[in-house]
């Protein structure tokens, strides 16, 4: 059972911040996931909505502001007195490679709203990280942002991330995996994935017990915001 630090130990931390991956690295985590946009100025911003109004309370989309613009709006934080503000990737990176083992990097593009993030981001891993390049694994739930990286390199690893579980997309893009809310997710599913050599990971599950169940029932992995409950059970 693989167990990934969902957007960093989000239940102590403000989630998908450095705060909230160092926590994770500090309890053992060595599994991850995180989500990436891309800035006006080509930024790899990490970050799950599109807006800040969620999490800085600004009802501005990532889309329309420069890497310097984050600057500007610091996070909500109901944890301590850190004042915390949306991370690039580069800033995430040398964070959780000590024992990483797995990076699950989720793109935000649905419609392509952001041409490029995929070029953009496999040219920066290349470029600063060719060593996380074989441990990290690109989901979105946008399937032509899929198709896209796999043109652009046909040894990526790929999840697909699915609200409708249909094995003959995962097999098209040569995905290693599902990823479905655990929500759908039925052990025909697992039997289905694992007859075509596929994993499935489940979010967001934030219950010990339901984690057991869904390993029972044949899930391969899970994402948390509370990767301490589950970092023992791992090595």
């Amino acid at each position: 059972m693989i167990y990934f630090a969902h957007r960093g130990a989000s239940a102590r931390q403000v989630q998908n911040t450095v705060s909230a991956f160092a926590l994770a690295q500090q309890l053992g985590a060595t599994c991850y996931e995180l989500d990436v946009h891309l800035t006006q100025d080509g930024a790899l911003a990490v970050h799950h909505d599109y807006s800040l109004q969620a999490t800085a309370g600004a009802d501005v989309r990532i889309e329309h502001l420069t890497r310097a613009d984050l600057q500007n709006y610091p996070l909500a934080n109901p944890f301590d007195s850190q004042q915390l503000f949306v991370p690039e990737l580069k800033d995430i990176l040398p964070v959780i490679e000590p024992g990483l083992k797995l990076l699950n990097i989720e793109l935000k593009n649905d419609g392509n709203v952001y041409p490029g993030l995929e070029e953009r981001l496999l040219s920066e891993l290349q470029k600063y990280y060719p060593q996380l390049l074989s441990k990290t694994l690109f989901s979105s739930f946008d399937y032509d942002t899929l198709v896209r990286i796999r043109e652009l390199n046909k040894n990526v690893r790929i999840g697909l991330l699915t609200r409708s579980f249909d094995v003959s997309k995962a097999l098209s893009l040569g995905a290693e995996s599902v990823h479905l809310n655990h929500t759908r997710f039925t052990p025909e599913i697992a039997q289905v994935c694992h007859q075509h050599g596929l994993k499935v990971y489940l979010y967001t599950v934030n219950d010990a017990e339901l984690a057991r169940t869904l390993q029972q029932q044949g899930a391969d992995g899970i994402f948390t915001d509370h990767i301490d409950w589950f970092v023992e059970r791992s090595h």
